[in-house]
């Protein structure tokens, strides 16, 4: 039955605006536990027993925690005034599609949630030194339980993974040879135009532009991870000859969503271009193309929805960790002069 503005509300139709775990759902389900991809954490709000009056109080229980969640959310609601003892209890305007709108916001990761802390580098890891090859870094973030891990990135919450370059590919060279190389400037570009990856509940995203995407998994967010690596993002180079040097971003789960604890992030810079020798020495004496990337680090970033606009509590991990951080290198002593 369809209840209109007016209609005398039934006490199951209110136990459904509160505790409905299936569409059109309840407050509960969308706001408290959950399942899923919905579920924030919050305090559920007690039903009422079958020929139960149902009190001004109840009503502005459910309106209030409704105003709290759209105020997290930034999602518009119907205004409405609160109910006082005396007054006719009856259906307020809209609120079955206001809480249709609060759902599907957190069923989409409460994509314009604004109430989030990026906290400070969680991981760093670094080459060993200049390298040509490889350089591959895997961190992870764990959570108290599964739930948490859900609330978290159902709120708006994301893991950052982000890479640039601390030194250049003559790093440990002599003096007269440590300078910027071509190559060096290349890998700058590709770290830049992967910039930030930001793992969401449905979605990722990469801050940075440009280079040549070779694989497209941006589309991937926590709940469409599995326990094995899916690659959100494979970027080349689009300078030759450094055409084959590529970044993949990857993310996995220790199990599947709503039995998961832990998220691995894996950052996996390959050298591949052709360049991999040293080149001889020029009149100067400074290597003219040392076939060095420079000193690369990896850095994982929390970004925790928290409890300045509606949230009972902060939302964030219980610990991180380096799962792995190889560098395959090349020599470090250039060809003598010829």
């Amino acid at each position: 039955m369809a209840y209109q503005a007016g209609d005398t509300i039934l006490d199951d139709q209110y136990n459904t605006f509160v505790n409905s775990s299936s569409s059109p759902f309840g407050y509960n389900h969308f706001a408290g536990t959950g399942s899923g991809e919905y579920g924030l954490g919050q305090t559920p709000i007690a039903t009422v027993t079958a020929g139960d009056t149902i009190t001004a109080s109840q009503w502005n229980t459910l309106f209030t925690s409704m105003d709290t969640i759209a105020n997290h959310t930034n999602d518009t609601l119907t205004t409405r005034s609160a109910v006082s003892a005396g007054d006719t209890i009856a259906i307020k305007a809209a609120v079955e599609a206001d809480l249709a709108t609060l759902a599907a916001s957190v069923a989409a990761g409460c994509p314009n949630a604004t109430a989030l802390t990026t906290s400070a580098a969680k991981q760093t890891s670094s080459a060993d030194n200049a390298w040509y090859s490889s350089h591959v870094v895997e961190h992870s973030v764990t959570f108290a339980d599964a739930d948490t891990m859900r609330h978290f990135f159902n709120a708006g919450g994301k893991i950052r993974i982000t890479g640039d370059r601390t030194g250049d590919g003559t790093s440990g060279l002599p003096v007269a040879q440590n300078q910027t190389t071509d190559k060096d400037a290349e890998w700058d570009n590709l770290l830049a135009g992967v910039g930030n990856i930001d793992i969401g509940a449905q979605s990722t995203t990469r801050s940075g532009s440009g280079e040549n995407i070779d694989t497209n998994g941006l589309a991937n967010g926590f709940h469409d991870l599995g326990t094995g690596y899916t690659v959100l993002l494979k970027l080349l180079d689009d300078t030759s000859p450094y055409t084959t040097n590529y970044i993949e971003v990857s993310a996995k789960l220790d199990a599947a969503v709503g039995t998961a604890v832990t998220m691995t992030v894996k950052y996996d810079m390959q050298d591949a271009s052709a360049d991999t020798s040293f080149e001889t020495d020029n009149t100067s004496g400074i290597d003219s193309e040392v076939d060095r990337v420079g000193i690369t680090r990896v850095r994982t970033f929390v970004i925790s929805p928290n409890n300045t606009q509606g949230l009972s509590a902060n939302i964030t991990e219980s610990s991180t960790a380096v799962v792995g951080n190889t560098t395959t290198t090349g020599s470090a002593t250039p060809a003598p002069a010829g």
